[in-house]
């Protein structure tokens, strides 16, 4: 398909959406943990949030800012391209959450455009829970230059590929999962729902919610390399390069990158047999 030009609007970066507030429950912890098979107690019973749960209170603010930016006639070639958390502490029930977003800058590229978008999500006095960098790709679509910044990269080192990981983990996506994953997280698409909307669309059937592959990604991380300890938790990023289906087995594989100043990286990816559906995984673990 050939790329159509279209001008994004430079005005739009760097403005601030409005707060949207959220308050954090017990319940609404335990069900995004079970929405996405999540196996670790705390998080079932509620007691602290699984790491991809905080998109959960920054939902509706993070996408506002693109409209700020790019025409609406073309967000039907928008998809999630890449997300990076950046974790100050964990979040837990009885927190009141305060979350704003900016669009702070967008770039052309071979296959598309990005628009990178900061969300910072806070506690009502003002203290920063968590910081996280969305990536939105319109596919086909060419604006031509770079203006503004992008996310900070987290790119995979193909040479950690040509050892064995150092460790695993393995996720199955159930044939319900996305009608569990919507309302648990409050994102009510209906590619994730309805097989005529993905079908119409071009795709075979509903798909899997990106960030629902994440947090199984992120439980699979917690549990291998970090004793299944969300607060030891600094990063957490990935690139969504695959759709991912119902019914569909994951490998999460991951490998040791690094240690500094008391943290240790680790770069991973998620497969669906030779197919990988996150690319460019990262995660900063206190030691």
């Amino acid at each position: 398909m050939a790329s159509t030009t279209v001008e994004f609007d430079e005005s739009g970066l760097g403005t601030w959406s409005d707060d949207e507030t959220f308050e954090v429950t017990r319940e609404r912890i335990a069900e995004y943990a079970a929405a996405t098979n999540d196996p670790i107690p705390a998080h079932l019973k509620g007691d602290v949030a699984p790491p991809v749960f905080a998109i959960v209170p920054v939902f509706e603010a993070m996408m506002m800012p693109v409209i700020d930016v790019a025409p609406m006639n073309i967000f039907g070639r928008v998809v999630h391209g890449e997300q990076d958390f950046h974790f100050h502490r964990p979040i837990r029930p009885g927190d009141k959450l305060v979350s704003r977003a900016k669009a702070i800058g967008f770039e052309g590229k071979d296959n598309g455009s990005t628009i990178t978008i900061l969300i910072e999500c806070r506690s009502e006095d003002g203290e920063l829970v968590n910081e996280q960098y969305m990536t939105a790709f319109f596919r086909n679509i060419d604006v031509g230059r770079q203006v503004g910044d992008a996310a900070p990269a987290h790119r995979f080192d193909p040479a950690l590929a040509e050892q064995p990981p150092l460790a695993s983990a393995t996720a199955h996506v159930d044939a319900d999962q996305t009608y569990r994953y919507s309302p648990a997280s409050g994102d009510p698409v209906p590619l994730h729902l309805d097989e005529q909307v993905a079908k119409d669309a071009g795709l075979p059937g509903i798909i899997a919610h990106g960030l629902c592959t994440m947090a199984m990604s992120s439980w699979g991380v917690l549990n291998e390399v970090a004793g299944s300890d969300v607060a030891r938790l600094r990063r957490f990023s990935v690139r969504f390069s695959k759709m991912v289906f119902p019914n569909d087995d994951l490998t999460t594989q991951i490998w040791r990158a690094g240690s500094a100043n008391g943290v240790t990286t680790y770069a991973f990816r998620t497969v669906r047999g030779d197919d990988t559906v996150l690319s460019d995984g990262l995660a900063e673990i206190a030691d």
